[in-house]
């Protein structure tokens, strides 16, 4: 079966993973899907199997979303400028006191002056937590949550920014910066990791693959916003230019916009497929590991191979 194939692959890579893969097309859990009598939001609410209709190994499981959560930000920044409540040509500084390491302006040595739709591109394109968290400041944490109710993300809970996840990490090492987090992090028992709130989906920004799949599908179909926001969103995430997991298992003429997160020990990416022939298929990928590197090269590899798996499934299925 499909779904044992897909458990194969991370165990081969010392790996954990939970996916849901499905057709951005078509109406899921009904098996006339142009018939118009099934609600875009019908689901086979079914947590390890493969139909037509969608492939899911632990899909209704909880899963901590790191950085994915970049992609409800960026979606609540698009609804807000399509309804003339933000201007995204307004300038924002990004000053040393708003660094949190990383990609994009997060790691830059001066300070940085740029639009809001380019804190959008950092935060998406390069995952720039700090160009995520002014953002965020800009669209307002209570407006992600309620975009999250208001599109029925029923299992989707939003805590709070990459500012809040650095600063419970930190606290919980009992570090005051990200210099001292470094020394001490690695020093800890591994036991004493794993119980760190960030990779707890009970106490951080959390979802299920499920509920990832069903947030692209919304983008993808215009049914997220307006057509102007979803667009921008689909144009983001198709700059991004991490291209070790999802892309890695696609042939080049497939076309992959998606978001990567990582936390140590975690390991996801989440995005769309599209095939020359039309075929448009949302896939989100969640993997954990034992060890906590943040970087596992098998890991990211089989990330690819398992959404290539599910894909190519329901590909040969629903011809």
């Amino acid at each position: 079966m499909v779904e044992d194939q897909i458990r194969e692959v991370f165990a081969g890579a010392g790996a954990e993973g939970l996916l849901h893969a499905v057709p951005i097309d078509g109406v899921l859990g009904c098996e006339e899907v142009t018939s118009g009598r099934c609600s875009a939001d019908d689901t086979v609410a079914v947590g390890e199997w493969a139909s037509a209709d969608e492939v899911a190994v632990g899909a209704d499981e909880p899963v901590v979303i790191a950085s994915i959560f970049k992609v409800l930000l960026v979606l609540e920044f698009a609804r807000q400028v399509a309804a003339g409540q933000l201007d995204p040509r307004a300038r924002v500084r990004v000053t040393g006191a708003d660094r949190l390491g990383g990609w994009g302006t997060a790691g830059c040595a001066d300070d940085v002056e740029l639009s809001l739709r380019d804190l959008a591109l950092f935060a998406i394109s390069v995952s720039d937590n700090s160009a995520a968290d002014l953002l965020l400041a800009q669209v307002g944490l209570d407006t992600v949550r309620i975009l999250v109710e208001e599109l029925r993300l029923d299992r989707t809970r939003i805590v709070g920014g990459p500012r809040d996840v650095l600063q419970s990490m930190l606290s919980e090492v009992g570090a005051r910066d990200e210099d001292e987090f470094a020394l001490r992090y690695p020093t800890l028992p591994d036991e004493r990791k794993r119980r760190m709130s960030v990779l707890d989906p009970s106490r951080t920004n959390a979802s299920t693959p499920r509920e990832i799949t069903r947030l692209l599908r919304l983008i993808w179909r215009d049914e997220a916003g307006s057509p102007q926001a979803c667009s921008l969103v689909r144009e983001l995430m198709s700059r991004q230019l991490f291209r070790h997991r999802l892309v890695s298992g696609f042939p080049d003429e497939a076309t992959v916009a998606a978001k990567t997160g990582t936390l140590p020990g975690l390991h996801m990416e989440a995005g769309v497929v599209r095939y020359p022939d039309g075929g448009r298929y949302a896939v989100s990928v969640f993997a954990r590991t034992r060890e906590f590197a943040a970087s596992r090269t098998a890991v990211d590899a089989a990330i690819g191979t398992a959404a290539r798996i599910a894909v190519d499934f329901l590909r040969r299925h629903s011809r």
